[in-house]
């Protein structure tokens, strides 16, 4: 992690932010508070223009999960789970229990699944898999990816502008851990407001189904 970090802030570009945010939002695992937050940083230095940063960032997620989409829509739910469960997919971080929640959570909800799952620590990187294995239409698919991995990079590049008006952060080290601090606290504050909504919609449709 600490080599390709040297090499993303030696080479940070457009480019380098789309390869890297298109290789978190797959199946390989790496956080986005390295990318987006340390490019944000330079914005607010002057050195990198901001909607640019924005954008390949989210055109980034989009390929990477269009790239979990399409394999869990093409090879299906056996090679995923065998994938998974090998050797590889392990070296990967990956885990049958992860995938699990990741489909309990898409049939819960439907596509929308799809917008919140990419707001969510631990989900984000596999709810394109459960909308590939249901065969999800393209449209709404891409939609909700690109607005839930739009929001999720805002976030993260308001706190690398953030961050740069703070004097004790002086090093990309110390920035990333600031930002992977409170970025985890915003993911799990969002879980929370989506469990808070479930929970008011259940309890409007039981006293509806009890005045029924």
């Amino acid at each position: 992690m600490a080599t390709i970090l040297s090499w993303f802030l030696e080479n940070l570009s457009f480019w380098s932010i789309f390869v890297l945010m298109t290789i978190e939002s797959s199946f390989i695992p790496f956080p986005s508070e390295v990318v987006v937050p340390p490019a944000a940083y330079l914005v607010a230095q002057g050195q990198l223009d901001g909607f640019g940063v924005i954008l390949s960032a989210v055109l980034g997620s989009l390929v990477g999960a269009l790239i979990n989409y399409a394999l869990a829509y093409y090879l299906g739910r056996p090679l995923i789970y065998a994938f998974v469960k090998s050797k590889l997919g392990k070296m990967l971080l990956l885990s049958e229990e992860k995938l699990v929640k990741s489909e309990e959570y898409f049939d819960k909800k439907g596509a929308i699944s799809t917008f919140i799952g990419r707001l969510i620590p631990g989900i984000r990187q596999f709810i394109s898999i459960p909308a590939g294995l249901s065969k999800m239409h393209m449209t709404p698919f891409i939609l909700y990816t690109l607005l839930g991995a739009g929001i999720w990079t805002c976030i993260l590049f308001w706190l690398g502008w953030w961050a740069a008006s703070i004097p004790e952060i002086d090093s990309s080290e110390k920035l990333i851990e600031w930002v992977s601090k409170y970025s985890h606290w915003i993911g799990y504050g969002i879980l929370l407001l989506v469990a808070l909504f479930i929970g008011i919609k259940f309890m409007q449709h039981l006293r509806k189904h009890k005045s029924n």
